[in-house]
């Protein structure tokens, strides 16, 4: 029992690593995202991007940052799979993204499927990703239309709490507690 209570520790860690880093993409929080790569980690970006995580990080920080930059990232169906060495595994994660993007008419909504494909490594008792593969699965771009459910939602939009970047957002003021 208590190899497999440690087996589910472990991926617990892991799940968690994952949604770390998506929040922290989400929330603005560059030094988050840093945080979810082990020291010399490297990132496949699925044809955009192939190099190490230092360097990948300090492309997309300014995007990712940006006051207005508006994304969210949802994902679903982790697998965990541990590997022999008890300090390595492999997770593959689905990623459903939603990006607020500038065009040249004023503004549209990119919507992407994904799939993530991270090998982990525990180093010094800490789990952390050392090499990541993105899979581009689907993509669909909308214009920009916010109406909040055509309107039926509040008709002031204005009252709405909305998501800030960091360290402006509600989970950093401990909005739960």
């Amino acid at each position: 029992m208590t190899d497999r209570l440690r087996e589910l520790l472990d991926k617990q860690d892991i799940y968690e690593v994952l949604a770390r880093y998506l929040r922290a993409v989400d929330r603005g929080d560059v030094a988050g995202v840093s945080a979810c790569y082990l020291p010399g980690a490297t990132e496949d970006h699925g044809g955009v991007f192939s190099g190490s995580a230092e360097d990948y990080v300090a492309s997309v920080a300014p995007v990712v940052a940006h006051p207005r930059g508006r994304t969210m990232h949802c994902m679903t169906n982790v697998l965990v799979e541990l590997g022999d060495d008890p300090d390595t595994a492999q997770a593959e994660s689905y990623v459903t993204t939603f990006t607020r993007v500038r065009t040249p008419d004023g503004h549209g909504h990119s919507f992407v499927g994904a799939r993530i494909i991270d090998r982990f490594e525990r180093r010094d008792g800490r789990w952390g990703i050392a090499h990541r593969t993105l899979v581009w699965e689907w993509n669909h771009d909308a214009p920009a239309n916010e109406t909040w459910i055509f309107g039926m939602l509040v008709p002031d939009p204005s009252v709405l709490v909305r998501g800030g970047k960091h360290p402006n957002d509600p989970v950093y003021g401990g909005a739960a507690r």
